[in-house]
């Protein structure tokens, strides 16, 4: 599958330009003109980079870069007509990966883009195959370490929270009842129905979840039991 990129820019000119660019490396790109529209395919698409413009409409890439961080390590480029070197580095305080100064050679975009895809991708890959991981939008668990993540930010969990997780991720999109998650977890025969894996899961979702309400990783399906989303 080829890498993904977003770009996000209000500038349409430049967004083809820039897409014609990245697409010449056998990259797939799509493009966002407003804030909003772009924050919204950064949170549901898989990128491999973000290229970000700092003055948007409705809302501004220092925004749309917060809210990406609070669920994912993905690259993110960003891009600015400003000088003010202010500007940079609150971009980069806030977890951009790099930053361009408008106007910008396009060969020097591109060497930067290749640059950042291919760091993302080989760590990502080295991960895999070096500790055993099980990587998501913005989750990332490790079943060596026993340690979770979300984006830079590492998560503490109960050892039986982490049980309930990695079986719940291991069977992505299939819907689990309580008494295969109970018989899984605690290796032991489930005889009754108690309220002691909602409440597990009630402290899994406050702890991973961007909002405990969302469901984003772990879904209930009413009357039968949970499923980890398959979207993700």
């Amino acid at each position: 599958m080829p890498n993904r990129v977003l770009i996000i820019d209000d500038d349409k000119e430049l967004c083809k330009l820039l897409k014609k660019c990245v697409e010449k490396e056998d990259i797939t790109a799509e493009l966002a003109h407003t804030g909003t529209d772009g924050l919204k395919l950064a949170l549901q698409g898989n990128y491999h980079l973000i290229v970000l413009d700092v003055m948007l409409p409705e809302m501004d890439g220092f925004q749309i870069l917060e809210k990406i961080r609070s669920i994912s390590a993905v690259p993110v480029l960003m891009l600015t007509a400003k000088t003010a070197s202010t500007d940079k580095v609150n971009g980069l305080r806030s977890g951009a990966d790099d930053y361009l100064t408008k106007p910008f050679v396009v060969e020097e975009f591109t060497a930067r883009v290749l640059s950042l895809i291919r760091r993302y991708t080989t760590l990502n890959t080295g991960s895999m195959e070096e500790t055993n991981r099980l990587s998501f939008q913005g989750l990332i668990i490790d079943l060596d370490t026993r340690i979770v993540a979300i984006g830079n930010k590492q998560i503490e969990l109960h050892a039986k929270e982490f049980d309930i997780l990695c079986y719940l991720a291991k069977n992505k999109g299939k819907i689990l009842t309580k008494q295969q998650i109970y018989e899984e977890v605690w290796q032991e025969q489930y005889a009754y129905d108690d309220n002691n894996i909602m409440g597990y899961i009630s402290k899994l979702r406050k702890s991973i979840e961007p909002d405990p309400n969302s469901q984003t990783y772990i879904q209930t399906v009413k009357g039968v039991g949970y499923r980890f989303s398959r979207e993700v």
